[in-house]
Formats: structure tokens, C-alpha cells, sequence
């Protein structure tokens, strides 16, 4: 399973990393593969703070629609439109071109919470 050392990570299978001011969010590709083929993300977020662990969206499978709860607190910026018409790129590619969110993090103390690559196997093994 592909797990990057350099991102933090949720217990609930989002991951974040940090670039300056922002942050990106997405799904873990566990996740990913846990839910199936993804036909559509619903973000309605965007311009809202939110606090660490409050939902900031849904993510439907086939079979399935999930809450994705938001790793620490801070104020949505930009969803990945490219989701739009393609969200089966969470599938393929769930770190990179499948992110889901990017976000002004408001503590970024918050991400002494989270779990390390090597803790998130852990729970996943």
C-alpha cells in the first residue's frame, strides 16, 4: 500500500501536507481502494472555517457515500475542480493529481495529532 512518509495522516484516512500557508488535503488511497470506484465529490466548504475533524465534504463510491472529516482546523480555500469531471483521479492517483482541498491552516500545532506514514500503517495492517 502506498502510504508517502511526508504527509501526516487522519485516523479516518485523509492525509494533509503543508507548502508555506497552505495545506492540501485529500483521501488516502486505502481509502480509495476501500471505497471503490469514485463517481463524484460534493464540496460546499469552500471560503468556510472549520474546526479539526468536522465534516467538509462527501466522497460517493458506487456503492458507497463517506464523510471526509478535515485533519486540522483552518478556512477551505480551493477545491480541485479537475474533480468535477474526472473524480475517478482519487482512484488512480489519490496524492497527487486526486487531492481534494487546499486550506489556510489557522494552528498548525494541530499536526502534532496526526499520525505519521508509519503509525497510519498501523492502523491499516
Amino acid at each position: 500500500m502506498n502510504v508517502p512518509n511526508n504527509l501526516k495522516y487522519t485516523k479516518d484516512h485523509e492525509w494533509i501536507t503543508i507548502d508555506g500557508d497552505v495545506a492540501t488535503v485529500g483521501i488516502t488511497a486505502y481509502a480509495a481502494e476501500q471505497l471503490g470506484d469514485i463517481v463524484f465529490v460534493d464540496i460546499d466548504t469552500v471560503g468556510e472555517t472549520l474546526a479539526a475533524e468536522e465534516v467538509f465534504g462527501t466522497i460517493e463510491a458506487v456503492k458507497t457515500v463517506s464523510d471526509m472529516y478535515l485533519p486540522i482546523s483552518g478556512e477551505i480555500i480551493e477545491f480541485n475542480e479537475a474533480l468535477e469531471g474526472n473524480p475517478g483521479s482519487i482512484n488512480a492517483d489519490p496524492y497527487q493529481a486526486g487531492w481534494i482541498i487546499k486550506m489556510k491552516p489557522a494552528n498548525l500545532a494541530e499536526l502534532n495529532h496526526l499520525l505519521s506514514a508509519d503509525d497510519y500503517i498501523k492502523i491499516i495492517d
